[in-house]
């Protein structure tokens, strides 16, 4: 697994550990954490770049399946850091395609996104909705979808791509450039301004972590599975609506600011997950008001403890 160390990854690693699975993790914890693996101590760690194409060989040695989560998130930050962006999103995929082909590795869960879409034409998103990414990360994301779709006429590798929409969950830490759950939550906290941009009225279909990591695993486990795929709770809630949730499961009543709305940001988005229903029996379990009780706590706990 690359990037197995960071948010979802980790995630995904335990449950395959719970269903009694090796892990090999390939992370250089530019963005993951080694505590986040810390519970544990049976996988095989190698602290390596998906760049490096050495550290690449070493970690598909022997696998049956790759889960590939190692990637440079965000729209913003794709807006600040293009080139940081294609290097590890385009060409780190490519050289983990190359490794996988030499290795004879026979299967990919790929992690794309929502991001591909842009602005958005009808809702809900069916995986046929028109691509026209507006940040140089949806074209990284689109780019390496295409790349491993590719690989997989040319040499038989078995790949499904997951498009994620907005995951949040536990071990997801604040970042900046991150997921607008966490920057809340640390402002919340830290007793900050919430700043919102727009009017707070977009949407966002956000999906539990853990449901993730149950998507990753049944891709990786229904044989014949291919294609692109929507991973999302099929719901939506509006950015006021989140606001208002996080306040009512952690008590505390934030300031909230007003601002222009951000470059690359679309303003409504819900999923139709109906293929992966199909496909691999994907189900979203986690209800958002209880997923958001479960990270607050968490949140709150990791921020004594830092």
């Amino acid at each position: 697994m690359t990037g197995g160390a960071g948010f979802i990854g980790s995630n995904i690693v335990q449950l395959l550990l719970e269903k009694n699975h090796q892990v090999v993790v390939l992370d250089n914890l530019s963005s993951g954490y080694r505590s986040n693996l810390a519970p544990f101590p049976d996988i095989l760690f190698i602290q390596g770049d998906i760049r490096d194409q050495d550290a690449l060989a070493s970690a598909v040695e022997g696998v049956d399946v790759v889960f590939h989560l190692a990637a440079s998130v965000g729209n913003k930050r794709s807006i600040d850091h293009p080139i940081e962006d294609a290097e590890i999103n385009v060409i780190g995929t490519l050289r983990l395609l190359e490794a996988m082909r030499r290795a004879g590795i026979p299967k990919i869960v790929n992690t794309s996104s929502a991001g591909i879409f842009g602005e958005l034409k009808t809702l809900p998103i069916a995986e046929n909705h028109p691509i026209d990414p507006d940040s140089p990360y949806g074209v990284s994301k689109l780019a390496a979808e295409k790349d491993a779709l590719a690989y997989s006429k040319l040499y038989g590798i078995e790949v499904v791509s997951l498009r994620y929409f907005n995951v949040y969950g536990v071990n997801q830490r604040f970042d900046a450039y991150g997921n607008v759950i966490p920057i809340f939550a640390h402002r919340m906290l830290h007793g900050e301004t919430v700043t919102v941009f727009g009017d707070g009225e977009q949407t966002r279909d956000f999906v539990n972590v853990r449901d993730v990591a149950s998507a990753n695993y049944c891709a990786a486990i229904t044989k014949g599975v291919g294609g692109v795929y929507n991973i999302a709770s099929g719901t939506s809630i509006s950015i006021n609506g989140l606001i208002e949730l996080m306040q009512d499961v952690s008590g505390i009543q934030p300031t909230v600011d007003y601002g222009p709305p951000r470059a690359g940001d679309v303003r409504h988005s819900l999923a139709d997950i109906s293929a992966a229903r199909a496909a691999f029996g994907y189900q979203p379990t986690v209800e958002l008001r209880a997923g958001l009780d479960e990270y607050m706590k968490w949140f709150a706990e990791e921020a004594k403890r830092s």
